[in-house]
């Protein structure tokens, strides 16, 4: 069988420009902008990262001595944890003004997601009721840290429902915080 006779090779007379432009392309993709060729790959490699040893937890940035009112509690980890009305999303008063304080300590001195974790005692046999209870609560919070300075692309939102704890609480977790209710993300089932 010829190679002109194949129907994805082209016939040589009309591959010669191509070949042609090709071969005065060469020339200029292998030498740098300088007119002088690469130089030689370094004989030594970066050194892998040791595997072997376990990450080094990230550090937790400390809080500020914030005066909290009732209903918000700071968190051993990081973060403060909301409960009673203001973990259904009722902000007014004193809370309003500590939770706007705190937005703009985290968008003045932080970087990273802060994340929004939010659970709900009730009600116990519907769970995506209580999945939206949660996401309702979290976004009225939410709104309350973007008033205070905080971009709102930076808040993640977990709306975990109800939980085997069965309470009221959202979580606002600062970046590099842990949560203690992400162990227990799984909402309990009827």
């Amino acid at each position: 069988m010829r190679a002109s006779s194949l129907p994805f090779l082209p016939p040589l007379r009309r591959a010669a420009p191509l070949l042609a432009l090709l071969a005065l392309l060469a020339p200029a993709h292998a030498q740098a902008p300088n007119g002088r060729l690469p130089s030689a790959p370094a004989s030594n490699a970066p050194a892998p990262p040791d595997l072997t040893r376990p990450p080094r937890p990230a550090p937790v940035m400390p809080q500020p001595g914030f005066n909290l009112p009732r209903g918000i509690e700071a968190m051993p980890g990081g973060g403060w944890r909301l409960t009673g009305s203001l973990a259904r999303g009722m902000v007014e008063g004193a809370p309003h003004a500590a939770l706007t304080e705190i937005a703009r300590w985290l968008a003045d001195q932080t970087t990273g997601r802060v994340t929004l974790v939010a659970q709900v005692a009730n009600p116990p046999d519907d769970v995506s009721l209580a999945r939206r209870d949660s996401l309702a609560h979290a976004l009225a919070i939410r709104h309350v840290l973007e008033q205070g300075g905080l971009d709102g692309t930076r808040i993640d939102i977990r709306p975990l429902g109800r939980t085997p704890e069965a309470r009221n609480a959202i979580e606002l977790l600062p970046p590099s915080a842990r949560s203690d209710t992400t162990a227990s993300e799984n909402p309990s089932r009827p």
